[in-house]
């Protein structure tokens, strides 16, 4: 049994980029935690906003079979005006707490700053010297996020590493429907069928009915 991190940004950013990955990490026996930095709300909703996020977050986070997840509350879409040293910092009490084994985490190849932030973050406090015990850090990417980076050579999100989900895929579906408020109409990316047409197309790249795809940052056995 392995211990496994997930380290999103905002709530539903973990089921987006590796719910599927993580739901067959569960199925395995992994215990498998969440670290989610931002209430992913103030920027966009009511006061309440930031309330429905986090019920949608626990209840999510029961549909893929999470061991736990931490909600931080830190400013939505304003986590580059706190000192990195900060976030960084907050990743590093959980890193040290629960000593995982594999990471996952946002690429800095993003349109959301936020994002980008986290990835930086994580890959700080994830540090060789700081975490002897990780053996590998991945990095996702965030359908209508990755996508929209700009546009310039080197930018591009470029996977290296596959995730067979075709057994998973449904699970990372119904977690991803918790979200309510951030689910959009076909063909938004963030819609339940092009999240599945994404699987597809990533799967077809590796001859799976269905994928996830990541960056291999760090890794060795």
């Amino acid at each position: 049994m392995g211990v496994v991190l997930v380290v999103a940004a905002h709530p539903d950013d973990e089921v987006l980029g590796a719910g599927g990955t993580l739901a067959k990490h569960v199925a395995s026996g992994d215990q498998v935690h969440a670290i989610v930095l931002s209430e992913g709300a103030s920027s966009r909703y009511a006061a309440e906003g930031a309330g429905l996020l986090r019920d949608s977050a626990t209840r999510s986070a029961e549909a893929i079979g999470l061991t736990s997840i931490h909600l931080l509350d830190l400013p939505d879409q304003r986590l580059d005006a706190i000192p990195l040293i900060e976030v960084t910092h907050a990743v590093e009490e959980v890193v040290l707490e629960l000593r995982p084994e594999t990471v996952y985490t946002h690429t800095p190849v993003d349109v959301n700053a936020d994002h980008g932030v986290v990835a930086r973050a994580t890959w700080t406090a994830c540090r060789p010297y700081a975490a002897p015990w990780l053996h590998r850090i991945l990095a996702f990417e965030t359908p209508s996020s990755t996508e929209w980076a700009w546009p310039l050579e080197g930018s591009s999100f470029q996977p290296n590493w596959f995730v067979d989900i075709a057994g998973t895929l449904d699970r990372k579906l119904e977690a991803v429907s918790c979200y309510t408020t951030e689910l959009r109409d076909y063909p938004h990316p963030r819609s339940l069928q092009a999240l599945t047409e994404r699987a597809r197309f990533w799967g077809s790249h590796v001859g799976v009915a269905a994928a996830e795809p990541f960056i291999l940052l760090r890794g060795r056995g």
